[in-house]
């Protein structure tokens, strides 16, 4: 083969660097966003389990509940002492909204972030997205798997507000893009227990919002 010839069958890829902007969103609940992390006596309880071996498997009474703790250990606190939700709610929330504008959500997972406000006090590998406003005790009847009703305890904010830190690669998404796609996982997905699009329900009508954008500039 000729050195002409060699030369014309090579090919040439440009790797463009990274365009990435980010944007603080304020969004603002318009129904009550409920929060239930993982109980901290549940992951004792299957630790104990898994360390135990086949003699966990012996049946043991119930020990009383403390609907106040319970309550407690239903939200997340921060490092600072503010309360939040995990980061990376909102950010399944946008890959799942992108299905709704055929969007390949494997590219949104490459090209959408949320940045984090804080992290968890108790669990340091958690992001928090910080929330204004109290969290309230709130108790409702729900069922287990087998069909047996149950009292669940968890963390309500009944006027609440947000600001999350969106990452994006702008090659991927303009401003209004990620706006659009907040202003879908407000109105049509949501985040928390009983969001509109629950993976195990059609939902309660809770974790909704409304939002708009405030652009801080490039990263």
């Amino acid at each position: 083969m000729s050195k002409q010839k060699a030369a014309e069958t090579v090919q040439r890829i440009v790797v463009a660097p990274p365009n990435f902007q980010v944007a603080r969103f304020r969004i603002t609940g318009d129904s009550p966003l409920v929060i239930h992390r993982f109980s901290k006596k549940v992951k004792d309880q299957m630790l104990q389990k898994m360390e135990a071996g086949k003699t966990a498997s012996s049946k043991k009474e119930r020990s009383p509940v403390n609907t106040d703790q319970v309550f407690e250990e239903s939200y997340y606190n921060s490092k600072e002492g503010w309360t939040g939700f995990h980061a990376a709610a909102l950010r399944c929330a946008a890959i799942d909204a992108c299905r709704l504008v055929n969007y390949k959500m494997t590219l949104a997972k490459m090209s959408i972030f949320v940045l984090a406000d804080g992290w968890d006090e108790r669990e340091p590998q958690i992001p928090l997205v910080r929330i204004f406003g109290e969290p309230k005790k709130q108790m409702d009847m729900a069922r287990v798997e087998t069909g047996q009703p149950y009292i669940t305890v968890r963390a309500a904010y009944y006027d609440w507000y947000a600001q999350p830190r969106i990452r994006w690669d702008a090659d991927q998404f303009t401003l209004q893009d990620v706006t659009n796609l907040l202003t879908r996982v407000g109105l049509q997905v949501g985040i928390g227990e009983g969001r509109p699009f629950s993976k195990n329900s059609a939902g309660m009508g809770w974790g909704t919002f409304g939002m708009s954008p405030e652009k801080e500039g490039a990263q």
